[in-house]
């Protein structure tokens, strides 16, 4: 079932107990139940015992309600363990479930400010904990209603043995409430430790080859581990808190029972109480003392509270914003980008970014590391929003599309795809939609992954887990995923990466073989993407240094030194994967020099014609590579 959320929706750990309120209010019952029931008991003991004490009958209806009090109270306090462990269970579900969605549902840049793991901690343990409050407030009404019913009770036999009682309770609610404060901070704390350690954790496992290779395991070890010692110091200062909580209480209730039943055996020497009486008295005083169960609802109550504040930040968040719009039916998909601006942490990432993409044409996007790429690939299918300027999708701003239904007009592809899915198929049929087996093996063929997957144990029904995938193979799926759900357009940020050339070469034509109902915009490192594209944006330093097809800007040197990190005879071995594939060459010629060219322009370029251009240009990349070193 679909979660519906409102910007500015309220903290989800304030409604919880709206989400189950059956089960809350028979758990109130059931530990109302008890209280009452314990509360009744010594009344119906001291009772028995006064008519058991005077010489006459037994007292059988004084021992069944006493044994039938007894086991209310045990059948009561064992469903409210039973309703209290499976709603809190539920409970944690709910909040788990409403913090992702909350998560998803924001714009990536507010929802993932927080690093990997401590937002893995927070939507695991911290849910756990605040989760546990609504069921621990349900149950902490035996924990109020027994010393309160029991100071009653006592009142109701003795005046003066009350009193008794009432001369400690000022020292028990301040040992209650330092109890309280201190459990608080050192839980909050503790979990900001925990924190750090998953947070460095699944830094460390996803630089693992890394490390590996830079053999600095031990000391990764240790950077890992070190807050384990303010972890420890947290533990302790929890333990020590409620040490010293056990060791006062110990001190005050063994001296304050003792006042109570001294006062009532004089009281009973006076004769102004019974045998009776002091037997309820004495099981009252027992009561009231007996604050071990409201110190630990009360230390609960405090974990709950610094994990609910962990997770306001999450719960809080506002989804992303739109008009309802959807885009315009049987559209070219045409984008365009006005006076685009991204910052973080008051850096600029792009600086107004004026393109327009014409719908079905493909676009390349270079420039060195750092320049904004991935900014603009992610501004272009609003994985972000722009901090000025507006991105269009067929005239339709982004901004405006509702969200579900641009998702299925954008298809992504990524360098590290993550692979969802329990097998080969789930993972490229996972998306907007679920696509049929055809299109999964459509998809495949086109990525050039049919191949590999052809070769794992049980093919594409092949579990993930039992199927080891080099990077390359990786991505092959994450690009199958992407040509499995197509739209009108398809973004490719550093998707061609981890393939060799003959491998590349295959998608280029996959992707080419969608112009003109497809546009295409493809994050290029290597000169071949750049050389095939009908356009190249370069970037630069968050600008857009110029557009225009590749050929026009190779004839800028600081273009062509854009491409000099790539490796040496990659464009040689490109251009020898297309001509053994029967791609279109030139000839030898015409491969001799890079022609200047009229210099780079925005006037967008038809698909085909472009496409013709790239071809050629690609059989001369060789050439050009060297030239640029």
């Amino acid at each position: 079932m679909p979660l519906h959320l409102r910007p500015g929706h309220a903290s989800g750990v304030r409604r919880l107990s709206r989400r189950h309120p059956a089960a809350l209010t028979w758990l109130f019952l059931c530990s109302t139940g008890g209280a009452l029931a314990a509360l009744a008991l010594p009344a119906a003991l001291g009772h028995t015992v006064d008519r058991l004490v005077s010489g006459g009958p037994v007292p059988w209806s004084g021992l069944l309600l006493c044994a039938a009090l007894t086991l209310a109270e045990t059948g009561f306090d064992a469903a409210a363990a039973v309703t209290g462990t499976t709603t809190t269970a539920r409970l944690t579900a709910s909040l788990r479930t409403r913090t992702a969605a909350r998560v998803l549902a924001a714009e990536p840049r507010r929802a993932l400010a927080l690093p990997t793991g401590d937002l893995t901690a927070r939507l695991t343990s911290r849910t756990a904990d605040a989760a546990a409050a609504p069921a621990t407030a349900a149950g902490a009404v035996a924990g109020v209603l027994l010393p309160f019913g029991a100071l009653v009770g006592l009142l109701l036999i003795d005046v003066w043995t009350a009193a008794a009682l009432l001369v400690g309770a000022p020292l028990l609610v301040v040992l209650l409430r330092a109890f309280t404060r201190g459990t608080a901070d050192a839980g909050a704390d503790y979990q900001r430790a925990q924190s750090l350690i998953a947070h460095r954790l699944t830094e460390a496992l996803e630089g693992a080859d890394t490390i590996r290779a830079a053999r600095t395991a031990a000391r990764e070890h240790r950077r890992v581990l070190q807050p384990l010692t303010a972890l420890a110091e947290h533990g302790r200062r929890t333990w020590e808190v409620y040490g010293r909580a056990v060791g006062r209480s110990g001190l005050l209730l063994p001296l304050l029972m003792l006042l109570v039943l001294a006062v009532a055996g004089l009281r009973l020497g006076a004769g102004a109480i019974g045998v009776g009486d002091l037997v309820a008295a004495s099981r009252y005083a027992s009561l009231a003392v007996g604050i071990g169960s409201l110190t630990g609802a009360l230390g609960a109550l405090a974990r709950s509270r610094a994990a609910a504040t962990a997770l306001e930040p999450l719960l809080t968040l506002a989804p992303l914003p739109h008009r309802g719009l959807g885009p315009v039916p049987d559209a070219p998909g045409e984008l365009e980008l006005r006076d685009v601006g991204v910052e973080q942490d008051g850096t600029p990432l792009l600086t107004g970014i004026h393109l327009t993409v014409p719908g079905g044409t493909s676009l390349a996007v270079v420039g060195r590391s750092g320049s904004g790429k991935s900014q603009l690939a992610a501004v272009a299918g609003r994985l972000l929003d722009p901090d000025a300027g507006s991105v269009l999708l067929d005239g339709v701003p982004l901004d405006g599309m509702e969200p579900a239904r641009l998702r299925r007009e954008v298809a992504y592809a990524f360098a590290r795809p993550a692979l969802p899915g329990t097998t080969v198929e789930d993972t490229i049929a996972h998306g907007p939609w679920t696509a049929a087996p055809d299109a999964v093996r459509e998809a495949a063929r086109a990525a050039r992954a049919d191949g590999f997957v052809a070769l794992l144990p049980y093919g594409y029904a092949t579990p993930l887990a039992d199927a080891p995938l080099s990077g390359g193979e990786r991505q092959r799926l994450g690009l199958a995923r992407a040509f499995a759900h197509p739209g009108r357009l398809l973004i490719l940020d550093d998707a061609l990466s981890s393939l060799d050339t003959v491998t590349e070469h295959h998608v280029r034509r996959a992707l080419d073989a969608r112009a003109g109902h497809c546009t295409r915009i493809i994050v290029a490192h290597r000169l071949s993407s750049a050389a095939r594209a009908d356009r190249v944006a370069w970037l630069e330093d968050g600008r857009l240094r110029a557009t225009g097809r590749h050929d026009e800007l190779w004839a800028d040197p600081e273009y062509r030194a854009v491409f000099r990190d790539e490796p040496a005879g990659a464009t040689r071995e490109g251009a020898r994967a297309e001509t053994a594939t029967g791609a279109e060459t030139v000839p030898e010629a015409e491969t001799a020099c890079e022609p200047p060219g009229p210099g780079p322009h925005r006037e967008p370029t038809g698909p085909d014609t472009s496409r013709q251009r790239a071809d050629a240009k690609t059989s001369r990349e060789p050439t050009g590579a060297e030239a640029a070193r």
